[in-house]
């Protein structure tokens, strides 16, 4: 029900959309510096920057992009843009934006470091934490739900070219997601490995899941791995392994 917060929240996008694709280039008069972190404000606003953290909701929801795979960058922000993936304000940011522009985006987010809340383990239940750590670590056999860091890499880092890091994202956007991929609001190019795995997970699971990543401290390097191991536990149309 956040659609009021949609509405107030245009006009502000609005204004800082100016500030997206060169429009600085036109204003030198007023000192506003021609940089890709300048035109990025509207981002950073949500999503925080090495020097400018998220605003004070933002971390109950708003997810860290920073450092994550410049391909899966890309690739979301493509995915808001053709409608795969359903949130407003980044459908209405990225909607005249270009190919190259988007890729410019991506890869400049990818090389920042932003630190992440993380959520006290004290606030999960003993059992609701051991679940979570299982199926994150080891998955269930029993479900086909393969381990995430079979995929997201032994750190949670994420891996290149396109997987994300789950380390870092606050529990309300990781259920949040797990919703969205139940729903079909959010989709990847198919196969769409996390549609498939969402489906197979009860709530109560996907609590456990999103509780116990949420509650994961960054490593001292959050970079993400050079690759996984393949073959993945699941074909993904956004990951796809290469073909001899």
């Amino acid at each position: 029900m956040r659609l009021p917060v949609f509405r107030s929240a245009l006009p502000f996008v609005a204004s800082l959309l100016a500030t997206l694709p060169h429009a600085a280039a036109a204003q030198p008069e007023r000192g506003v510096p021609d940089t890709l972190g300048q035109r990025v404000a509207a981002c950073t606003s949500c999503h925080g920057s090495p020097t400018r953290p998220p605003p004070t909701q933002g971390p109950d929801y708003y997810p860290r992009i920073a450092g994550k795979p410049a391909g899966y960058l890309y690739n979301q922000l493509q995915n808001f843009r053709a409608g795969r993936r359903q949130y407003p304000l980044m459908t209405y940011m990225v909607d005249h934006l270009s190919d190259d522009y988007l890729r410019e985006i991506a890869t400049y987010f990818s090389t920042q470091h932003v630190a992440a809340p993380v959520l006290a383990r004290g606030s999960v239940p003993p059992g609701q934490l051991e679940r979570g750590r299982e199926l994150v670590l080891r998955g269930d056999a029993t479900l086909k739900v393969p381990a995430c860091v079979a995929c997201h890499g032994q750190r949670l880092t994420g891996a290149l070219p396109g997987i994300p890091g789950l380390v870092g994202l606050p529990r309300d956007y990781i259920n949040a997601q797990f919703g969205a991929w139940r729903n079909g609001t959010r989709r990847a190019h198919t196969p769409d490995c996390m549609a498939t795995i969402a489906g197979r997970l009860s709530l109560a699971d996907v609590a456990a899941v999103s509780g116990w990543l949420a509650s994961e401290p960054l490593p001292a390097d959050p970079a993400p791995d050079a690759d996984v191991a393949h073959p993945m536990p699941l074909e993904c149309g956004s990951q796809p392994e290469a073909r001899p």
